[in-house]
C-alpha cells in the first residue's frame, strides 16, 4: 500500500542519518527531494527506532544482548536489505537476532537474505510462513520460526516485545507488535495513519477488519508506528488514528452496501460511489476508487 505522504520529517522521532540520492521522490508540496532513506530514534525511548525506505517503513529495537527487527522493506530495492542492516550497526554493534515479519506481502518482507547472512533468525505468522511456501519468492526469506493463532513473546535484553494475532484484515497473517513498557504498536497496511487505504484493499477482509480494529483500540498502547509514514510530516498513529479509520470504513461500507443492493455493482456503483465526508483526506481523489472496488465486491458478490 503505496502512499504519497508529505514527509519532511518524523515527528516524534529524532532523525540519526540520512541518505540523500538523485532520484529521491518528491512528496506532496515539499520544497526539496525527501531524503531516500532515514533512521530516526523515537522520541521518549533510548532503544526504538524507525527505518525508512522511500515510503515504507520498519521498526527495529535495539537491547544489550541484541537487536529485535522487523520488516526488510527492500521490495524493489536490490540493496534495500544491506542498506537496513548498515543502518542498524550505526547505531550498535549488537547482533541482530530476529527478524519479524508484520505479514506475508513482499513490498514489506522482501529484502532480508543480508539479516539471514548475518544470522538472524526470521519470525513471522504461520499463515505467512504457509503462503511463502507456496509462491517460492526468491526475494523473500522463509520464516525460520512461527507464530500460533494466539500469541507470542520474545524477551531480549530486558525488552519484551509481544506478537499478537487479531484474525483477518488486510492480510491473513497480520501480526501486532507491542513494546509493553514503551507503549508503542508497530502495525503494517491495516490502519493508515491520516490517509485513505489505497491499493492494498484488493485483498482486503472488510467486515473482519472492523474487529481486527476494536481488538487493537482495546489494547494498552499510546503510540502507533505504521508501515508508511502517517501524514502529515510522518507522524505517528493515536488511538484517534484508529477510530477514524474504523469510521471510514463503516461509512464506505453503508454506502456502498445500498448501491450493491439495488445491483448497481461493478460499474454504475463504482462511478456512483463517494465519501462526502472524506474529500479533504489525503488520498481521496487516487484512492476512492480502491475502496469502491473492494466494498463492490463484498455488498455486490459476497466476495
Amino acid at each position: 500500500m503505496k502512499r504519497i505522504a508529505a514527509l519532511l520529517a518524523l515527528l516524534l522521532a529524532v532523525p540519526l542519518s540520512r541518505g540523500q540520492q538523485p532520484t529521491a521522490p518528491q512528496y506532496g508540496a515539499a520544497p526539496s527531494a525527501l531524503p531516500t532513506y532515514a533512521t530516526t530514534r523515537v522520541e521518549g525511548t533510548d532503544n526504538v527506532y524507525i527505518f525508512r525506505n522511500v515510503a515504507h517503513q520498519a521498526m527495529f529495537v535495539v537491547t544489550p544482548e541484541g537487536v529485535i527487527a522487523t520488516d526488510p522493506v527492500a521490495y524493489g530495492r536490490p540493496n534495500g536489505g544491506q542498506l537496513f542492516l548498515d543502518e542498524i550497526r550505526k547505531v550498535t554493534n549488537q547482533p541482530v537476532k530476529y527478524v519479524i515479519y508484520s505479514h506475508h506481502h513482499f513490498d514489506h518482507i522482501a529484502g532480508g537474505q543480508a539479516f539471514k547472512d548475518a544470522g538472524a533468525i526470521f519470525v513471522a505468522h504461520r499463515r505467512a510462513k504457509e503462503r511463502l511456501e507456496l509462491i517460492k519468492d526468491p526475494h523473500t526469506v522463509l520464516p525460520d520460526e512461527v507464530v500460533p493463532d494466539t500469541s507470542r513473546v520474545i524477551t531480549l535484553g530486558g525488552t519484551r516485545l509481544e506478537l499478537t494475532y487479531h484474525g483477518l484484515n488486510h492480510s491473513d497473517s497480520t501480526l501486532v507488535m507491542r513494546l509493553p513498557k514503551e507503549r508503542i504498536i508497530f502495525v503494517v497496511d491495516t490502519i493508515p495513519v491520516g490517509t485513505l487505504p489505497g491499493r492494498g484493499m484488493i485483498d482486503f477482509h472488510p467486515l473482519e477488519t472492523e474487529d481486527f480494529m476494536r481488538q487493537v483500540l482495546a489494547m494498552e498502547w499510546d503510540r502507533l508506528i505504521p508501515g508508511h509514514p502517517g501524514v502529515p510530516g510522518g507522524r505517528l498513529g493515536t488511538k484517534k488514528d484508529v477510530q477514524d479509520q474504523l469510521e471510514l470504513l463503516q461509512a464506505a461500507s453503508a454506502e456502498m452496501k445500498k448501491l450493491g443492493q439495488e445491483g448497481k455493482c461493478w460499474d454504475q456503483a463504482e462511478k456512483e460511489f463517494r465519501m462526502p465526508g472524506y474529500t479533504n483526506w489525503p488520498g481521496y481523489p487516487t484512492n476512492l476508487q480502491f475502496i469502491a472496488r473492494r466494498f463492490c465486491g463484498l455488498w455486490g458478490r459476497g466476495t
